[in-house]
Parts: structure tokens; sequence; C-alpha cells
């Protein structure tokens, strides 16, 4: 990794640790994720966690020798769905990770977790593991709309879930869903409402899209919001967040002061990240060249390949060519964007790399006109996709 290459980078970015833990009770329909269901819906036995555990440590053990001496600013424990391993175990994993890694003082340990009914009753007991951040996938306080999603628990157990997270963490994420079948602006609100009235330190709000080798790509649920109307619940949620005093600071994600998302940051000012587990993805950098990983797959496969040494099923050097587009796939969902040093410090690219699709961006009024900071205009963040590809590879 250290021999010569095509670009030259100044500085290494921050590095943050993504570890993936396949397992759900119940594979949602709507989900791209490399999530499994375990066992026909049971909860994950003991055993089984013990061995992913194991895996997870040959997993890391093997890949110490590329991020050697590296700071750890972030952890985020994701899946599947993680709070199916119970408290003891999360508390091991999270010792093993300090024991091989050096994380920050006051690192972010992010988990997600579910408000089913086996999650719900471990939320102090994650605390007492180490972590420091929950996110609570509650996606919707209706019990119609939680059943077409495929959820495997009711708005009764989200709102206890919420309840529960808000006396354990100081910081907490709820995950909801919008342009849901047959939504209303007025159906949304209350989702919303009930979201707000917790007064969440952080909320992340997704619309609904229709991915491919999903259960709805083969099955399309009818009647959902037709763009203009998925616009409009987008300004509903921004504006009823910021009556909040929550700001919007990336596309998706809404945060009352000192509580953004340390781990998603980094990732969106293309920061590095080892992920470690089943299908897990790696970004790191080094002098002359960007290295990509992706791990097995499959929960057996991959368990079965960590022992050998073997996680890693492919990786590759990022192309110069490719680079442009990804910083810009992750820095132009900021709000505030990126200054255009981090362009230069994070891909090692000259701005001249970018300087005909900046100029386009700007002419079209998507682009901010400051040299020094690259940030989508109001426009520009309403048709981010269209700035973005503005960056793509000729």
């Amino acid at each position: 990794m250290m021999r010569p290459g095509t670009l030259s980078l100044s500085a290494l970015p921050p590095l943050s640790l993504y570890v993936h833990l396949p397992w759900c009770l119940q594979k949602c329909p709507y989900c791209d994720f490399n999530s499994h269901e375990f066992r026909a819906g049971r909860e994950l036995d003991l055993d089984t966690g013990r061995a992913y555990l194991a895996a997870l440590r040959a997993d890391l053990e093997a890949s110490l020798p590329l991020i050697w001496g590296r700071p750890i600013v972030s952890v985020f424990i994701g899946g599947g769905t993680p709070s199916l391993f119970p408290p003891e175990q999360i508390a091991e994993l999270i010792s093993d990770l300090r024991a091989r890694l050096p994380l920050e003082p006051g690192c972010e340990i992010t988990m997600e977790a579910n408000p089913g009914t086996f999650e719900r009753e471990r939320f102090a007991g994650f605390a007492q593991a180490g972590v420091t951040r929950l996110s609570i996938g509650v996606q919707s306080f209706d019990d119609a709309q939680l059943k077409r999603l495929g959820r495997v628990h009711n708005s009764d157990q989200a709102r206890a879930a919420i309840q529960e997270a808000a006396q354990a963490f100081s910081t907490f994420n709820i995950d909801l869903m919008y342009a849901l079948p047959d939504q209303t602006l007025e159906a949304l609100a209350s989702d919303i409402e009930q979201a707000l009235s917790f007064q969440p330190p952080h909320l992340s709000v997704y619309h609904l899209t229709i991915e491919p080798n999903t259960r709805f790509a083969n099955d399309p649920p009818e009647h959902l919001p037709d763009p203009d109307l998925a616009s409009e619940m987008l300004d509903l949620i921004t504006e009823r967040t910021g009556a909040q005093g929550m700001s919007r600071y990336e596309v998706s994600a809404y945060a009352r002061d000192g509580h953004r998302c340390a781990h998603n940051l980094n990732y969106w000012q293309f920061g590095d990240y080892l992920g470690i587990g089943a299908g897990a993805h790696t970004k790191l950098s080094f002098a002359h060249r960007v290295l990509r990983q992706v791990r097995w797959r499959d929960p057996a496969t991959f368990m079965a390949k960590a022992a050998e040494g073997q996680a890693v099923s492919n990786e590759n050097e990022v192309a110069r060519s490719e680079l442009p587009f990804e910083f810009m796939l992750n820095a132009l969902r900021l709000r505030e964007g990126v200054p255009l040093q981090s362009f230069l410090e994070r891909t090692g690219l000259p701005p001249s790399s970018i300087a005909q699709a900046m100029e386009k961006g700007r002419a079209k009024g998507l682009l901010e006109a400051d040299p020094a900071v690259i940030r989508a205009t109001p426009l520009g963040f309403d048709f981010l996709s269209d700035l973005q590809a503005l960056f793509l590879a000729a």
C-alpha cells in the first residue's frame, strides 16, 4: 500500500470503525442491506453470537496492519438488528475493540436497535456495555403502515422503546420513513409530532424507495405518493423539526446542537472507515492511493473465511478518475458543504480535476459561487443527484 502511485495525500483523514451484525427477526420488504432472518424469526442464540464475535475478532486482527497506530474517532454497530445480541455480548464486542484499537477519548459508539420485544428491555444494558448512542428503527407510529413495512413491532412498542432510550442514553436517534403507501401530509404530520414529542436529540427521516433485490421490487406497494407530494412532505419535516430547534445538517438528518452523528459526518466528509463483519465495506487512504474492500456477505461463509484470515471477498484501488464523484456523492449531502481544501486533502487530486464540473454546477445554479467552499445551493440540494452526476468520470 505504500508503493508509489498517482495520488499524493498530504495527510490521512480521520478513521471510523463499522461493525456489521447481520441477523434480523424478519427481513423487511424494502430492505436492501445485508441482513438475514435468523431461523424463521427466532431470537439469536448465545452460541451463534459467540461464534460470530470470534469471527469479528479474527477479521479485525487480520486488518490491523492496514490501520496500525491510527486512532478511531467513532464506532457504529449496524445490521441487521444488532440489538438481537444480548448486552453481555455487546460488552464483550466493545471490550474486544478497545483491546485492539486506540479509541479516542469520548469516542462515539452508536448501535442500531429495534423496538421489538426481544430488544427493547435491553437498552439500559447496552448503555452499561459501553454504547454511547442508540439509533432506534421506529419508521412509523401508524400500526397499519408498520404492518405494510413488515416491521415486527407496533406503535406502543415504539413509544416505549423511545422512552427507555431517553432514560438510558444522553443522545439517541429516531429513524422514520415518509412517502409511504397512501400516506397523506396529515398522517406524516402525526408521525413527526409523535417523534418530536420525545424531544429526540437526532432524527433521521428517509424517503421510502423501491430498491432492487427486495420484496418490494418484485411486488411494489400501491398508492405511493407522487414526487410533488413527497417534496411537500420533506418541506413539512424540515419545517416541523426546525420549529423544535433541530437543524437539517444533511439530506436525511436533523439534529439539535451538539448531537450530530460523528460517525456519519466522517462518511460524508470522505473520512476513512474500516468495516468488519459479514458484507461490511471498507475505505482506507494511504499516501498514494485509496483502497476499498468488501467482506463475504453470507454470515456462515464470513465466519468460516474469517477463521482462515480471509474475511475480505474482494478489494480494489479506487481509480483516480472515480475519486471526484465518490467525494461529491458524500460531501454534497452536507447542508454546509465542505472546504475545497478538504477535497484536495482527502483525494490527493488538484483543483483542476473538478474545475469543469464546478463551473457547470455554478452555471446551473446548483453550486454556491464561493471558490473556497463546495456547497450546494438550495436548488442543488433539491436536485442533488443531478448535481452529483456532474462529477462522474467522462
